[in-house]
């Protein structure tokens, strides 16, 4: 067994322990400096991510699997090195001793559970001849209560099992063109599907960096649900805009193509880094802000603003599966507060009859309608300004009663899905 083989697997147990027992976030453990994947390289990293995604995305149906074959409670280091086994040879097909011997061997190696080696090679040996049967019968992973009953409550029953049935399918990658004219060229370069957005769809999971136009920086990857909220301002070439939080960079990217003048502010120097970086790959510029949106003044006020709004990224999970047992329905009413004070704030920094896009990628009505709601209450003179349907590429049902777009995971599941998105065009009355 290669030492590539085995380092990866070892990370992405860790990478499970610290989700499903420290209840981290996978994206912080992966940033870390000490974290799981610090020494590995690149693509062992990658294989690690790929792998604790795949476990954490079928978690309740490899746990299935593996309470079939298991007759005593086992410690987490054990569990989670049967569920990267079971994931490994049931979902990727990895042949059964390649699997089992990796899973012995992290088990082996742990000064607690290393005298249930000879369990774990039992056990992931009859998962390799009897749980076929078992896998394929269980159904998608669940939302989580705290968020099922939301959605339940706001878009049907049916509609968190389509969600559910989304997330299990997994996120594609889609990118954002910096010249969308090119889009048939594009696509035909990189034998990409071109979306009703313009976004473009690449099948399977290629090296990204690879590919044609990553280096000349002719695209950058966005969530074809992302790259929305920057097209609801129209035509901004000359403007001078605003786009707060926004880390890693991919609407300010959009707002800079198109043509403005782009303050792009953020509170965390280390994700500005990365903007900076794409900014450079991509030829493209932006005024750098490293600030608290709270808190911050500009010189002058701006002709329109982009606010993505911290948030539940309960809209995400496709991609971040991680989410809902990191989150574990903690308690979520500061973060709406927050919400509401940092669209007060952005509009405080418009003109007069200046634009606002408010946007977040949440599936909670509390995040999306009911801020534009209350927003409007508190704001005399604010209006919300309908979307053009047809120049974004987008269909009716997605607009809601108010004025805004509610995007699902479930919307486009025949092309491959969306993250889950809540976004609206806001006008500041004028002086």
């Amino acid at each position: 067994m290669s030492a590539l083989g085995i380092d990866a697997r070892l990370a992405a147990t860790q990478i499970l322990h610290g989700v499903l027992f420290d209840k981290r976030l996978m994206s912080d453990l992966l940033g870390a400096d000490d974290g799981p994947i610090a020494r590995l390289s690149g693509p062992e990293r990658a294989r690690a991510q790929a792998l604790a995604t795949g476990v954490l995305r079928h978690l309740a149906a490899l746990d299935a699997v593996l309470d079939a074959f298991l007759d005593r409670p086992t410690p987490l280091k054990v569990r989670n090195a049967l569920r990267l086994a079971a994931f490994e040879m049931l979902a990727e097909g990895v042949a059964a001793h390649g699997a089992v011997n990796a899973a012995v061997a992290i088990v082996r190696g742990s000064a607690k559970a290393g005298n249930l080696a000879g369990l774990t090679n039992a056990v992931g040996r009859r998962i390799a001849e009897g749980g076929a049967a078992i896998w394929k019968a269980q159904p998608p992973q669940a939302l989580p209560s705290w968020l099922a009953k939301p959605v339940a409550k706001n878009f049907g029953r049916q509609v968190v099992g389509a969600i559910e049935v989304a997330h299990g399918r997994g996120a594609a990658f889609d990118l954002t063109l910096k010249a969308p004219a090119e889009a048939a060229d594009w696509a035909a370069r990189l034998e990409a599907d071109i979306l009703p957005t313009g976004s473009l769809r690449l099948k399977g999971r290629p090296q990204l960096t690879a590919l044609p136009g990553f280096e000349t920086g002719d695209w950058w990857v966005q969530d074809a649900a992302a790259a929305l909220p920057a097209r609801l301002l129209g035509d901004i070439a000359g403007a001078r805009v605003l786009d707060l939080c926004a880390a890693p960079g991919g609407k300010t990217l959009q707002l800079a193509a198109a043509g403005a003048a782009v303050t792009a502010l953020d509170l965390s120097s280390e994700r500005l880094d990365r903007l900076s970086e794409n900014l450079q790959r991509t030829g493209l510029s932006a005024n750098v802000v490293t600030a608290d949106v709270l808190s911050w003044t500009p010189d002058a006020p701006f002709d329109a603003v982009l606010l993505d709004a911290p948030c539940s990224a309960t809209g995400t999970i496709r991609r971040h599966p991680d989410l809902p047992f990191a989150r574990a329905g903690a308690d979520m009413s500061g973060l709406f507060q927050v919400q509401a004070d940092m669209i007060d704030a952005a509009l405080a920094m418009l003109k007069p009859g200046g634009r606002l896009v408010y946007c977040t990628c949440s599936l909670l009505p509390r995040e999306g309608e009911v801020q534009i709601a209350d927003a409007l209450k508190r704001h005399p003179g604010l209006t919300v300004m309908p979307p053009d349907l047809a120049a974004l590429g987008v269909e009716p049902g997605w607009l809601t009663a108010e004025g805004g777009l509610r995007l699902r995971p479930d919307y486009w599941a025949d092309r491959g899905g969306m993250d889950g998105f809540y976004m609206a065009l806001l006008q500041r009355g004028a002086a």
